[in-house]
């Protein structure tokens, strides 16, 4: 897969763009993007793709300093989310390296058309830090440089016999010089793709590209677009969900002109999917029931002029519907992954741990697809396939584990020794676990080949071993063994001779049984329930004995004499044999055989033993859980088939899924299992088979369904909020990890110092992270703990490192006054007034409120006190409710004062009094006046001052909210005589009255100029302002300010403990008219001291000091 590459450029030199106003690097820079914030590795800025070429994007995060696991998108344009077009088209992929904590993220782009082309984002974000990357893709189409025959052009036209077909003396020859037309390079450049500038200067020899072009983009002038034919044209995209409608509007100039719509190129006809319609100046393109088809390029044409814009339809997200199950396999079996997912052709990406799976030729991987299911196949499972498996959709994910273990053979069935009569047939069997399995017979080491006399089967399990007409030369020791493993079966072939002996006429009978073969023990026969018995047992005696079979320990009882059926007995010359087809459970018990003739009788028990698989084991359940993990009890099968037992296999499956899960190959001894590797918050289920030396059991029934859930962590930060004479007041935050099982609550629990016992302080389950601690015994030290709790049980508890002694604890009383209540207080009348005043104190300090030294009426005042505040509530202010408020705090014989002055203003100022003017000169007029007699109950916040002339009488206002009680009118008409009047205002409004007026009077046409007399203004210097001691934090800048005055201008020197202050850096000192400032940069504890401005000029000198001190920031911090 080809990585993008930017678009080449020379040395130095950066992708100029149509319309950048930034200069060009100078020669020799050369442009480098430092990666800051969270990416280590960014996509390049500007790439250059061929159409039809795939192309994929990288961008890397470092997440070891993160919190929480980083989020990235994919972005096109500034709001188009790229994740809802993941398909065929656009792939992304992440990855995480465990080692190096880093997140790869990818976007692959397969196939690129010009419709890709545009500019990107890629942004992370994880909880409060966020960062971001733009880069531009150009498409360009794909070209094929026509690769001409060099020897063609060396071809003779008029070869001979004897001359070869090639000419190089052509080359010798002058050949005419085809006059081309000069191309202006600068038009070239002009109108090229930035992408195109370094083929341009190859084809044409420029060696001065980067001076070319910082000239060419000076010529250049970006002619703004306009439109003749669009008033209004289409947006740049626009996006819709799969199935919705959509409307691409634009306005025209003319409303009577025909438009035409193209997608991709291609114009659209109307019809019930495209609707058309033109409404005046508004064109509109309606797309009724998008589908992925309609994901393209559309344009609106009038004539020669076009508008663009393109639709991008979002498909829903692809959910899992079915989740993919665990394996536990052999090597060599076949697995299959299978999921369904809610939307048929769906794109699943299947994953090897972070390894992406691709269907190739020579890969072990096969992709299956039916509607909604899909499957992916291994067809012979390796130990190198174990691991987990990952299936994702655009919105979902699964996952499922394989787990592969080395192929165990187990013998079902051993091979029996067996003794046989000359011209028998011997038949040695086994049965082994896996009907797959080959092998190979041998008799005493060699290698037994098949024959007319012996035969060979494989059927299923078992393998059969066949010799008929068994010769003496038959006999030794018989082994199979199995392909591919270590592993053989023996048995042993005894063959029977005959002995003929000169035998009386009267022989009593005579039972000669064969204690070989099957017999475990005398006179026991061990059979395995559904195989065959057959016991042959010698008969001798004369005349020919009768033989009677019967079952049970009396003979006679319950005879066999059937000759056909399951039980039937087979008589021979001397021999008798007692057959039962598919031994039964029923079968099992003590069977005699009676011989009797002439001469007397003989009697023989044997007691036939039926093994069989054992019973299911019985009462599965789970008894606990974890996070990842679960304990299984069953209780032992009722019947072990006749055979010890020894153990237990499990398996396991998810809640409705019909694939079982091996969880071990050895059998397990004990009842009590414990199952591990399983997701949190999925429902398990499990069931278990008994195995004896016959085989495995059937299935038990499967338990009750069960979740592996685990307890939380331990509530974090427990803390010691208050403490009284009897109570203790607990504070703490959530568990870290809460995990599937949630959180219902906490138990608080405490105990006496040395004590083991701990007393639960909470009846029912704490939903809040905070509890008091109630019917404590005064003075004793307790030990606190808080444990979380939900459906899987408590988790770790959160101890407090160092007992609490119960006990209260004196604080002092403090009043806390707000910053605005600190000064007089002014409302209007009817205002509510609400003030809260915090205070702190132990035990519960007593609130007191005073009015003017006496305590408040509570009809006209409202107080309510809680324990760690006050509340001063007037629901409609009066004026009678203005005054000095007093709250008092107490705690026994301490207390604490603070003074609210509240002041309720209800009524507008009188007008001012003694309104004159004092001089008229030129075009102005000097007025005086003195403040009105009532102000209203509040302070005079400014004057209104108007004009009238005399002629019009038409009032002007001259200045508002003057804070003077003078003021000059000018710009007034010389010869106009005028009136003049003042409003006074304060918080409530204006005077109602302005008068008095003062009368009119004239401004001269003359004036008269009083003789000049310069007044002497030298003064000693005067400090104005003094210095005021500071007290500030270190390493933050400050500054301390003075005034002074004298004339003349008096030399400024400022002196740190009567040193003067030169010119150190760390100091700035200023002068602005007077007001001398020094300014202090970063003051460290070594700055600290008296600081003194002196002023000195040739009349005298005058001087001021104060004190700067620099406290530390752990200092400043704890004042804070």
């Amino acid at each position: 897969m080809p990585e993008p590459v930017p678009a080449a450029k020379p040395e130095g030199e950066a992708d100029p763009q149509p319309g950048q106003d930034e200069p060009l690097p100078a020669d020799g820079e050369s442009r480098s993007t430092e990666l800051t914030g969270l990416f280590l590795e960014k996509p390049p800025e500007n790439v250059v793709a061929v159409a039809g070429s795939d192309i994929t994007f990288i961008a890397k995060v470092d997440s070891s300093t993160l919190t929480r696991k980083p989020a990235m998108k994919w972005l096109k344009g500034k709001w188009l989310d790229l994740g809802s077009k993941a398909g065929k088209h656009m792939q992304f992929k992440e990855t995480y390296d465990r080692n190096t904590k880093i997140y790869t993220y990818e976007m692959k782009i397969i196939k690129v058309v010009p419709g890709d082309a545009g500019g990107y984002r890629c942004e992370v974000t994880s909880k409060d830090k966020c960062d971001s990357s733009t880069f531009e893709i150009s498409v360009e189409a794909a070209h094929q440089e026509e690769q001409a025959d060099i020897l063609s052009a060396f071809k003779r036209a008029d070869a001979g016999e004897d001359e070869g077909d090639l000419d190089f003396s052509a080359l010798l020859k002058k050949k005419p010089v085809k006059e081309e037309p000069e191309i202006d390079v600068w038009e070239l450049l002009k109108n090229a793709h930035p992408s195109e500038y370094e083929k341009i200067a190859f084809e044409y020899g420029i060696t001065d590209l980067r001076g070319m072009l910082k000239r060419l983009k000076k010529m250049k002038v970006v002619e703004p677009k306009h439109s003749e034919a669009f008033l209004k044209r289409l947006d740049s995209c626009y996006s819709v969900e799969k199935g919705k409608k959509i409307v691409l509007k634009c306005e025209v100039v003319d409303p009577d002109v025909q438009v035409k719509w193209l997608k991709n190129g291609q114009e659209i006809k109307p019809s019930a999917k495209y609707v058309m319609e033109a409404n005046g100046n508004v064109r509109t393109l309606t797309i009724n029931r998008t589908t992925l088809a309609d994901d393209a390029a559309y344009e609106c044409v009038v004539g020669e002029d076009k508008c663009f814009t393109e639709v991008f339809v979002k498909e829903p997200p692809v959910t899992i519907t079915k989740l993919m199950d665990d394996y536990h396999v052999v090597v060599g079996e076949r697995v299959e992954f299978e999921i369904e997912v809610s939307e048929e052709g769906a794109h699943v990406m299947w994953y090897f741990e972070d390894i992406e799976l691709h269907k190739d030729k020579d890969s072990k991987y096969r992709f299956k697809k039916d509607g909604k299911k899909h499957t992916l196949i291994i067809q012979e499972a390796t130990l190198d396939d174990i691991g987990m498996y990952h299936a994702w959709t655009n919105g979902g994910h699964t996952k499922g584990e394989l787990e592969v273990e080395e192929k165990e053979l187990e013998v079902l069935q051993d091979i029996a020794d067996l003794t046989v009569r000359a011209t028998d047939q011997a038949m040695f069997k086994c049965e082994v676990s896996d009907d797959k399995v080959t092998g190979k017979w041998y008799k005493d080491g060699v290698e037994v080949l098949p024959s007319e006399r012996i035969k060979m089967t494989h059927i299923g399990r078992f393998h059969r071993l066949i010799i008929d007409d068994v010769k003496p030369n038959d006999a030794g020791d018989y082994t199979f063994v199995p392909d591919g493993y270590a592993l053989s079966l023996s048995a042993k072939l005894n063959f029977l001779e005959i002995k003929i002996d000169y035998v009386p006429r009267q022989d009593p009978p005579k039972i000669h049984l064969d204690t070989t073969g099957n017999m475990v023990s005398q006179n026991t026969v061990i059979v395995v329930a559904g195989n065959k018995l057959r016991l042959d047992v010698e008969i001798t005696g004369e005349p020919a004995p009768t033989v009677v079979w019967s079952k049970g320990e009396k003979p006679n009882t319950a005879p066999v004499t059937d000759t056909e059926g399951r039980v039937r007995v087979e008589s021979r010359k001397d021999l008798s044999c007692f057959v039962i087809e598919g031994a039964e459970r029923e079968d099992e018990g003590n069977y005699t055989i009676c011989v009797t003739n002439p001469a007397g009788e003989d009697k023989a028990m044997l007691f036939v033993k039926i093994v069989d698989v054992p019973d299911p084991p019985e009462n599965v359940k789970c008894t606990s859980v974890g996070e990842d993990c679960g304990t299984i009890v069953w209780d032992p099968p009722v019947f072990d088939g006749g055979a010890p037992l020894k153990g237990y296999l499990m398996e396991r499956k998810k809640k409705g899924s019909s694939r079982w899960t091996k969880l071990n190959f050895d059998v397990y001894e004990s009842t009590t299992y414990e199952a591990k590797r399983m997701i949190e918050g999925v429902m398990y289920e499990m069931r278990v088979y008994a195995v004896n030396s016959i085989g495995m059991s059937p299935p038990s029934l499967s338990s009750k369904p069960f979740m592996p859930i685990a307890p939380t962590s331990e509530p974090t930060r427990l803390t010691v909020h208050d403490v009284t004479d009897s109570t203790c007041t607990l504070k703490w935050l959530a568990p870290e990890k809460i995990g599937a099982g949630g959180l219902d609550g906490y138990v608080i629990e405490y105990c006496k110092e040395g004590d083991t016992e701990w007393v639960v302080a909470n009846n029912e389950l704490c939903e809040r992270q905070g509890f008091v601690v109630r019917g404590l015994p005064v003075g004793e030290k307790i030990n606190f703990r808080v444990v979380a709790v939900n459906i899987a049980g408590r988790s770790l508890p959160a101890i407090l490192q160092q007992p609490v002694t119960i006990r209260e604890i004196m604080e002092y009383p403090k009043i806390r006054l707000p910053r605005e209540l600190r000064t007089k207080y002014i409302r209007k009348v009817g205002d509510k007034i609400n003030l809260t005043i915090p205070f702190q104190g132990k035990p519960r300090p007593v609130a007191t409120w005073y009015k003017d030294g006496q305590p408040i009426d509570a009809k006209m005042v409202n107080v309510r006190n809680s324990n760690v505040d006050t509340i001063l509530f007037i629901r409609s202010a009066e004026r009678e409710h203005s005054g000095k408020y007093e709250l008092v705090l107490q705690i026994e014989n301490m207390e604490d004062r603070a003074t609210v002055e509240i002041r309720i203003v209800g009524k507008v100022p009188g007008p001012p009094v003694n309104v004159k003017v004092t001089e008229v000169w030129g075009f102005n007029a000097a007025l005086e006046w003195q403040p009105p007699t009532d102000d209203g109950n509040c302070e005079i916040t400014g004057y209104t001052i108007q004009k009238a002339d005399m002629k019009t009488k038409e009032w002007f206002t001259v200045y508002e909210h003057n804070r003077r009680t003078n003021c000059t009118a000018s710009d007034l008409i010389m010869g106009n005589e005028y009136m003049f009047r003042v409003y006074s205002e304060n918080l409530c409004g204006q005077s109602e009255e302005p008068l008095p007026v003062l009368p009119h009077f004239s401004i001269g046409l003359e004036s008269k100029q009083n003789p000049f007399k310069e007044q002497d203004m030298s003064c000693v210097p005067k400090f104005t302002q003094p210095l005021v001691d500071r007290s500030v934090v270190a390493g933050y800048s400050t500054a301390i300010s003075c005034a002074v005055r004298g004339f003349p201008r008096p030399k400024i020197v400022w002196m740190k403990n009567k040193m003067i202050i030169g010119g150190d850096p760390k100091y700035l000192m200023q002068n602005n008219q007077g007001v001398l400032t020094l300014n202090i940069r970063k003051p460290s504890t070594f700055d600290g001291g008296k600081y003194s401005c002196m002023a000195v000029n040739d009349l005298g000198k005058d001087e001021v000091e104060c004190r700067l001190d620099i406290r530390s920031k752990n200092e400043g911090e704890e004042r804070g």
